[in-house]
């Protein structure tokens, strides 16, 4: 049901993109804060509302249809977001680049092989390319101005999310090789629908 605690955190993911958006677009340190925190609990739902689902047995279609296209709903709108107020400036845009086109990549390939009924299971790997990517983009809405308010001037925050933002572009790019190839492979062996018979 939609209205089931692991569900309802899904929605939530989805409900904080707008709140995301405008603290961004105050552009004061403390707007920075609170999209970072705004971010961040968003992204840890995701790892509270599958463990929840198993827990109490309650996994639903409506959970494994949602869950993916929130959290893309989610990474898609802070790598927008930071892009759009320049906070992804010279080199740093092309890791974002590469972790958009990717979540295009396995989307389709979701579609695609849910009408053959098979799933895309999520590897470990793939995970932590999940847990480098939400880190680091926290990081980034964060910024140096957030470091300021909470008494962090000395670390170099930004320097350090746009490090976690490389890294997860890296294992983005494995990850996304793995399940390309996966889908390779089904539709190669996919016959395709059968063409009925014309006489000239």
């Amino acid at each position: 049901m939609p209205t089931d605690l692991p569900n309802l955190l899904t929605l939530s993911r989805i409900a904080a993109i707008p709140l995301l958006v405008a603290l961004v677009a105050l552009r004061t340190p403390l707007g920075d804060v609170g999209a970072c925190a705004v971010f961040s609990a968003a992204a840890i739902t995701d790892y509270f509302d599958g463990k929840i689902a198993r827990q109490r047995q309650t996994v639903s279609g409506f959970g494994r249809m949602l869950d993916p296209i929130a959290d893309k709903l989610l990474v898609g709108a802070a790598l927008m977001v930071l892009a759009g107020h320049d906070r992804l400036t010279g080199w740093t845009l092309y890791p974002a680049i590469i972790i958009l086109l990717r979540e295009i990549l396995v989307s389709g390939l979701r579609e695609y092989l849910a009408g053959l009924r098979i799933g895309l299971p999520v590897s470990r790997l793939a995970k932590w390319k999940t847990g480098f990517q939400m880190g680091a983009l926290g990081t980034l809405l964060g910024g140096d101005t957030a470091a300021g308010v909470l008494h962090l001037s000395f670390l170099p925050v930004s320097r350090i999310g746009e490090a976690m933002l490389w890294v997860a572009a890296g294992l983005t790019l494995v990850t996304g090789r793995t399940y390309l190839e996966a889908g390779l492979r089904h539709a190669e062996a996919d016959p395709g629908p059968s063409l009925p018979e014309t006489r000239p």
